[in-house]
C-alpha cells in the first residue's frame, strides 16, 4: 500500500504543479510551464532529436522527478520524527523549490538557454513546489484515514 501512496502522491503533486504553472503562464503571459521550459532545455541539449521524442522524454523526466522528490519526503517521514503536516509541507515545498532553482539554473547554463529572462521563472517555481508538497500531504492524509 505504501508504494501506491507514494506513486499517487507523485502523480497528483506533479499534475497540480503542471496545472499551476499553466495558470501562471497564461495569467502573466510568460513561460512558467515546466514542460515548455524543459522541452526548450532538452531541445538545446539533444540537437538531433525530434520534438515528439523530446516531449516524451520531458514527460518522463517530470514524473520521475516528482517520484524522486516524494521518495525523499517519504524517507524523511519514515526515518525521522518529522511528520507529514501542513507546516512540514510548506517547509519541504520551499526547500524543494530552492533546490529546483539550483537545478534549473544549472540546466539553463549547460544548455545555453540562459539568454532568456528565466530568473522570472524562479519565484513561480518555488510556489509550484509548495503546491506540490501540499498535494503530497493531502494524499498522505487521505491514506492515513484508511490505516
Amino acid at each position: 500500500m505504501e508504494l501506491v501512496k507514494i506513486c499517487l502522491a507523485a502523480l497528483a503533486g506533479t499534475y497540480v504543479m503542471t496545472v499551476f504553472s499553466g495558470y501562471v503562464s497564461n495569467r502573466f503571459q510568460h513561460i512558467f510551464k515546466e514542460p515548455v521550459v524543459l522541452s526548450l532545455v532538452l531541445s538545446k541539449l539533444a540537437h538531433n532529436k525530434s520534438l515528439n521524442h523530446i516531449s516524451t522524454w520531458e514527460q518522463g523526466v517530470r514524473y520521475l522527478a516528482g517520484l524522486f522528490v516524494v521518495l525523499c519526503y517519504h524517507y524523511i517521514w519514515t526515518h525521522t520524527d518529522i511528520d507529514p503536516t501542513w507546516f512540514c509541507g510548506l517547509i519541504f515545498g520551499i526547500i524543494t523549490g530552492l533546490g529546483a532553482i539550483f537545478y534549473w539554473f544549472f540546466l539553463f547554463r549547460v544548455s545555453s538557454v540562459s539568454k532568456a529572462r528565466f530568473q522570472d521563472y524562479y519565484l513561480p517555481l518555488v510556489a509550484a513546489y509548495i503546491l506540490f508538497a501540499m498535494t503530497v500531504i493531502v494524499v498522505y492524509r487521505v491514506f492515513a484515514l484508511f490505516e
